[in-house]
């Protein structure tokens, strides 16, 4: 069955991005021809959707170029026409974490639905217990404040360890969380 995950690059103390919106290094790992390549491996022969939000999204699909040939929904508020770049199709969905989740998963067929950002998306999906696993690159480096991924206050969320692989540039943890729920 296939799973909905978050995946996300973050620093050692819990940023996304830096103060100025600057990636600090935490992206390091995916041009690495280390461990990582594994990871980023599976990533590409797994994902069969991906989840954005707007602010994740930026301006892009003009000039977007993107490895993930698959259907990416987009979490708006501004309604747009779907778009095709770079061997993937945009679709732009403005009624609700739901419905995009559906729609990916329609997508994704027996594939999995990849949440890729941002924070406040990340964070919805958790409130919502529609993760089945978060996948964390932990990259050493500490940014000291900016976009933080996790609120600083939020209920505790009891998780499995499923994996932990070190490479040269993150730490990649995987996490199960022990409550996961299919709405």
């Amino acid at each position: 069955m296939s799973r909905v995950f978050l995946d996300l690059a973050v620093s050692l103390d819990g940023f996304i991005a830096g103060p100025d919106g600057q990636d600090g290094g935490l992206h390091d790992w995916y041009f690495a021809q280390d461990a990582a390549h594994d990871i980023k491996a599976e990533l590409l022969g797994g994902i069969g959707a991906i989840i954005l939000g707007a602010r994740a999204f930026g301006t892009a699909p003009d000039g977007f170029d993107t490895e993930y040939h698959v259907p990416h929904f987009i979490m708006t508020h501004t309604p747009r026409p779907t778009v095709e770049r770079g061997g993937a199709t945009f679709v732009f969905v403005t009624d609700g974490l739901q419905s995009a989740l559906t729609q990916a998963r329609t997508a994704a067929g027996e594939r999995d639905v990849c949440v890729a950002g941002g924070a406040d998306v990340a964070r919805q999906f958790l409130a919502a217990g529609l993760l089945d696993e978060i996948q964390l690159h932990v990259a050493p480096v500490l940014l000291g404040g900016g976009l933080r991924l996790f609120p600083e206050h939020g209920p505790a969320t009891p998780l499995q360890r499923v994996r932990s692989v070190p490479s040269a540039h993150a730490t990649h943890l995987t996490y199960r969380l022990k409550e996961a729920s299919h709405a």
